[in-house]
């Protein structure tokens, strides 16, 4: 029996290969890894040996050879492939353990393009296609927790003990790590070419399996894009509670790039992956005390976020209500004291969300793909088309507004005093229901508040709404046939109103 190891990822690798030894399997390797194992003081047979042929090419050409892909490749049960290896003295492979070069590493290192390159991995994805091609006969192994488990049968009785779902299960493995592997390196020299290429290859690492999906019946896991620009891991520490679910991550995650609009002390309150209450604040206590009063029977059972450290009193404040996640940037260790008196909270330390180039979305078997919606808001484009323009604190209630309801299902209104909600609404299936709903949340606070909305007014009822209520300000996009109608009837109603040019839409 023959073992050819190559790996990048060396954790282990001693242990394993010592195992192989005591079995009597025969080692091979190259490179940095045959001096890992002769150092380690085992019989180690160097590639070349086998090859009869030298590394070139500063070690880019190693492995490519037939007496080595040959003897992977043969199968076991033909006799012709049995007899072609006997002709030519070449000697079955029987065990492949091959992980790749750290690509992505040096790319988030800031290597330079000619440093990037060497560090695409040849030699070892042919390795690891081939032993996976022929699985029956060949152990692919691409893991290193799957040492212990492969070891467990070879000691019951060498490679034929290795059921048949074991070793399938491990060639899908060794093709997933090739493919997401080559994922990578095609984002990274493609990233300046076009958006969405005839082939858009995605690479999908699981980070964590989840208690369950949208409902107990389903099963869920939590997966990161693979990207050559940061490394894959989770957005969230939990520090402490039950494990997450499907909804917690989404509403937690919906909750977290809310907040995150904010630089000063702001708080978000989600429900159903919909803000039911938002504010900033010169204090984060306050923050949070005005975006529950927002709505405080939706806010029962959801998810808070908050952009600052949670300190000692907004703590106690949070406890006076039932919540199902907490995320925030940090705890402070008083505040992370109270709330542990709550065990099934679930505390999450988060780290800021990063933009991925290309925004993805399934319905079935198709995926939608798109360039994220996080154009700069520049209030410098934004135009009074109203007689009276907005005061001051208009302006200021506004531009909180407007950064509020892009993170509403559409068609998504939100209505403001100062920089909190009093009434918000989305996912209804027009826009004047809409109005309605958040002005019937808000009840006598509508009066006096902004309005924001995320697509233009298609009719002026929408306005006759909002002036019966008492808004006095409003910012859309703006874009209708009737825009002229929408605003003559701001104009009546002495209410001032405010075009972006630019839709939000959360579809």
């Amino acid at each position: 029996m023959r073992a050819l190891i190559s790996v990048a990822d060396k954790s282990a690798i001693v242990p394993f290969a010592q195992a192989l030894h005591e079995l009597g399997w025969e080692l091979i390797s190259t490179g940095g890894t045959a001096a890992i194992l002769d150092a380690a003081g085992l019989p180690v047979t160097p590639v070349t040996e086998i090859t009869g042929f030298p590394e070139i090419l500063g070690g880019r050409v190693k492995t490519l050879h037939p007496a080595i892909h040959a003897a992977i490749l043969a199968r076991r049960e033909q006799e012709d492939d049995l007899a072609t290896l006997a002709a030519y003295g070449i000697t079955p492979i029987d065990l492949v353990a091959v992980n790749l070069y750290p690509f992505a590493q040096a790319v988030q290192q800031g290597a330079v393009l000619e440093a990037v390159l060497e560090q695409i991995d040849i030699g070892g994805p042919a390795l690891l296609r081939a032993a996976a091609k022929n699985f029956p006969s060949v152990l692919p192994v691409v893991d290193p927790s799957d040492y212990p488990m492969l070891l467990s049968f070879l000691r019951q009785g060498g490679p034929r003990a290795v059921p048949f779902a074991v070793r399938r299960g491990l060639a899908a493995k060794a093709f997933a790590h090739v493919a997401c592997y080559d994922s990578v390196i095609a984002h990274y020299l493609g990233e300046k070419l076009e958006t969405f290429p005839r082939e858009l290859p995605i690479g999908l690492a699981k980070v964590e399996e989840l208690r369950y999906g949208e409902n107990p019946g389903q099963s869920a896991a939590l997966y990161h894009l693979y990207s050559p620009s940061y490394p894959v891991s989770s957005p969230f520490a939990t520090l402490q509670g039950k494990a997450l679910s499907y909804n917690n991550v989404l509403d937690a995650l919906a909750a977290w790039l809310a907040v995150q609009e904010f630089d000063e002390p702001a708080a978000v309150i989600v429900k159903h992956a919909n803000p039911c209450g938002a504010a900033t604040a010169s204090t984060l206590l306050d923050a949070y005390t005005k975006a529950f009063a927002g709505d405080p029977i939706s806010a029962f059972g959801g998810i808070v976020a908050l952009n600052q450290e949670v300190d000692h009193e907004t703590a106690q404040a949070l406890t006076e209500q039932f919540y199902e996640v907490i995320v925030a940037p940090s705890f402070a260790s008083s505040a992370h004291e109270i709330l542990s008196k709550r065990s099934t909270l679930r505390l999450l330390q988060a780290t800021p969300l990063r933009r991925p180039k290309l925004s993805l979305r399934t319905i079935g078997s198709t995926v939608l793909v798109q360039k994220p919606d996080r154009i700069a808001d520049d209030i410098t484009q934004w135009h009074v088309v109203t007689k009276r323009a907005p005061t001051a604190e208009e302006w200021r209630s506004l531009q909180f507004a407007w950064r509020v309801v892009r993170h509403l299902w559409s068609n998504a209104i939100v209505l403001a005093q100062g920089t909190a909600t009093v009434g918000l609404c989305g996912g209804q299936p027009n826009r004047v229901d809409a109005v309605r709903f958040a002005v019937w949340r808000a009840g006598e606070r509508a009066a006096g508040s902004v309005l924001a909305s995320d697509g233009f007014f298609p009719f002026a009822d929408n306005i006759e709404v909002a002036a019966q209520a008492g808004i006095t300000a409003v910012v859309q996009p703006g874009g209708s046939r009737r825009d002229t109608e929408v605003i003559e009837a701001a104009d009546a109603a002495g209410i001032a109103m405010v075009f972006t040019n630019q839709r939000v839409f959360r579809h």
